[in-house]
């Protein structure tokens, strides 16, 4: 396993399995908060199981940890890779001539993504952690969807939440098509991948600045 990432084709292919994972995370995540813009008592039902669900909170929940931090981690160490080869010709790499602006800047991108990942367990998983195992409060199946509206009252963190959306969805439109490149379907699904990948970089991020700025204006 080892030897895996010591090779730069193992290291993309453990990057392109770990963007699988999360890819399908988001589409989970936006699929439950997205019947919030619904109804308050779907929403906090699919919510009280996600957060009281044994198997989700002790088991999916440490390899969503783990899968997060290892993509991001996996994203550096490509780059310091990638600069480090091109060595002294660095200074003349022409990257406009040679990838979009989008790939050239998916660290840039990450980085962003990454604070904006930090404070959403800052603003919802520690919260969520406090709730249950430090204060022990009694289990509310009905708190859920006045937390998130609490959440987006304030218009510093909507316009976080937005900009990091607007950003996802640049470093998606790259890495969607990027992921599966990698294992290999480079080939006559090429087109069918590339179109499913913009719908996707586009529908996703935008679901998520549809409920933040929804519940923002509809207090």
């Amino acid at each position: 396993m080892s030897g895996l990432f010591k090779s730069s084709i193992g290291r993309k292919i453990a990057m392109a399995l770990s963007a699988f994972f999360l890819i399908i995370f988001l589409l989970i995540h936006l699929t439950v908060n997205i019947t919030s813009l619904f109804s308050e008592e779907v929403f906090n039902q699919l919510s009280h199981f996600m957060g009281t669900n044994p198997l989700i909170q002790f088991g999916l929940q440490p390899v969503l940890i783990i899968g997060v931090v290892f993509h991001f981690v996996m994203g550096f160490v490509l780059e310091a890779k990638n600069k480090a080869s091109r060595g002294v010709s660095y200074v003349k790499y022409n990257g406009a001539a040679n990838a979009s602006w989008m790939s050239r800047n998916m660290i840039y991108s990450g980085l962003v993504i990454l604070a904006f990942l930090i404070l959403h367990f800052v603003d919802f998983w520690l919260p969520e952690m406090n709730y249950k195992y430090v204060e022990g409060l009694p289990e509310n199946p009905t708190r859920y969807f006045e937390e998130l509206q609490h959440k987006f009252m304030s218009p510093i963190r909507v316009g976080a939440y937005v900009v990091a959306f607007v950003l996802l969805a640049l470093h998606l439109l790259h890495g969607f098509q990027s992921a599966f490149q990698t294992v290999g379907c480079n080939n006559k699904y090429t087109k069918c991948v590339k179109s499913l990948g913009k719908w996707y970089s586009i529908i996703i991020p935008l679901g998520f600045i549809i409920i933040a700025l929804y519940h923002h204006f509809s207090h």
